[in-house]
């Protein structure tokens, strides 16, 4: 087994002079950096719980951090299989529920990428591949969740036809 380590920081950064003197007296701003790099991501909470809705908030990173996964999974399988991928898209969704304490959890993610591979011969097995890449995915299998997966792939060649 190898062990691999990964560091962020996340400053708070919705102080309005009152501190949380009360639940609305502070903002939900946060701003999480990693060294080395360039961008730093701008967060907060939902806007259901008073957050900034232009930025990010930890259940969209949550969706966002499985759904990346996939994808590097099924890049790293597929080619492995010699299936090439030529464009993937994912539109995931998730479900939180709220308990009647003010918690939560997800209670399911589903995963939707519709990719297109270089050939028709390909379709069947870059279907099946989304198994293989889902028990590969890091993320996936440290959640107490199920993360589902409603594949679609197409042929590069079946797309020029129809263009």
């Amino acid at each position: 087994m190898l062990d691999h380590d990964y560091s962020v920081d996340v400053r708070w950064t919705g102080d309005r002079g009152e501190g949380t003197t009360s639940y609305r007296s502070y903002g939900r701003d946060a701003t999480i950096v990693a060294t080395g790099k360039r961008h730093d991501v701008l967060a907060s909470a939902d806007r259901t719980f008073h957050g900034d809705a232009d930025r990010w908030n930890p259940e969209e990173l949550l969706l966002a951090a499985l759904a990346q996964c996939h994808l590097l999974s099924y890049l790293h399988v597929a080619a492995t299989a010699g299936v090439v991928v030529v464009a993937y898209e994912d539109a995931a969704v998730g479900r939180m529920t709220q308990t009647h304490d003010g918690g939560g959890r997800f209670t399911s993610v589903t995963l939707r990428p519709v990719v297109t591979v270089a050939d028709e011969g390909m379709v069947e097995r870059a279907l099946e591949l989304h198994a293989e890449a889902s028990k590969k995915c890091f993320i996936a299998a440290s959640v107490a969740f199920p993360v589902g997966h409603e594949p679609t792939v197409v042929a590069a060649s079946r797309e020029a036809d129809r263009a």
